[in-house]
């Protein structure tokens, strides 16, 4: 792979490491340096001119901190004279902030889109964004990724004659219908209502699932309420076994201890899209790498080759 230079931000050194691993390139070096007024400087410790960049920076707490750093290697790149610069954000944590749901406020994932965009990416390469229309908020080409394949992986050597997939709300039930398929599975859905960001509400269960075993799919799990609601709602239809799947895992305000105490919760399922100290970590938790399916999204776009192929082909 000829004039590709791959630099890292803070967010989650240790995935760029393991993906440049993957596609057999360095991973060059970035000087971040704080000044007394709290400023940031970025500096890209190798040669762009002319050279295809990927930037990888998932946008993850501190989101801000994250946010800014990215941009200023964006600037730096272009600055640079880069020939093309990819944001590899394999969290986009403002895909939250995707519409106007109350009066007054700020569509932030299409904000903080437009500024990627004037700080001068040319592409985005990210994983399993929040709902679809966050794809639209830029205006630059956008390749997504998902890790169903990755997940579902996991679990396609267990006994899943009895098992439903279950998406804890309607909004999640396309991917969730989807990952099913993958495992040769019934699915089944929530009814949620949101009330605040730690306040949700599940009032039914839509499908079968007494007396089965539960696979819960959700994009993100960051304080868990919505995963601790459905749980208590699976309760109600004596369900045999539950497990809980996501590709992002914040796991934010000890959610992962919370869920790991659940006695009926047996695993916890996640990516490595968003960093998960060791330290932080529960038993029942196991971290499946998406750094694989990243570098070869890398390779097919440096080469012009299709990345949607990545999932035809299996």
């Amino acid at each position: 792979m000829r004039n590709i230079a791959v630099f890292s931000g803070s967010a989650h050194p240790e995935l760029a490491e393991e993906m440049c691993a993957h596609l057999g390139v360095p991973l060059h070096p970035v000087s971040v340096q704080r000044f007394a007024n709290d400023c940031l400087q970025v500096q890209l410790q190798a040669n762009c001119r002319e050279h295809d960049v990927f930037l990888i920076q998932p946008i993850v707490p501190p989101v801000q901190e994250n946010l800014v750093e990215l941009l200023l290697m964006l600037d730096a790149a272009r600055g640079a004279s880069a020939a093309r610069v990819t944001v590899v954000m394999p969290h986009y944590a403002y895909a939250r902030s995707d519409k106007k749901d109350a009066p007054r406020i700020s569509i932030g994932g299409r904000l903080m889109a437009d500024l990627m965009a004037t700080a001068g990416a040319t592409r985005v390469l990210a994983m399993t964004l929040h709902s679809p229309q966050v794809h639209g908020f830029f205006s630059m080409p956008v390749d997504q990724l998902h890790a169903l394949r990755e997940l579902a992986g996991h679990f396609e050597n267990d006994d899943l004659s009895n098992t439903v997939v279950v998406s804890p709300d309607l909004g999640n039930a396309k991917p969730a219908s989807a990952f099913a398929r993958l495992l040769g599975v019934p699915v089944a859905a929530g009814a949620k209502q949101r009330f605040a960001d730690d306040e949700v509400r599940i009032s039914a269960i839509i499908g079968d699932v007494t007396d089965r075993d539960i696979i819960v799919l959700d994009d993100e799990i960051a304080k868990g309420s919505t995963v601790i609601e459905l749980v208590d709602r699976l309760r109600e239809h004596q369900v045999r076994s539950i497990r809980v799947a996501c590709t992002h895992g914040l796991f934010t305000d000890k959610a992962l201890d919370r869920l790991g105490e659940m006695h009926d919760v047996r695993e916890i399922v996640s990516t490595n899209t968003v960093p998960i100290p060791e330290t932080n970590r529960h038993p029942k938790l196991t971290v499946l790498s998406v750094a694989p399916q990243l570098a070869d999204a890398i390779r097919r776009i440096h080469h012009g080759e299709s990345v949607s192929a990545l999932f035809h082909d299996h």
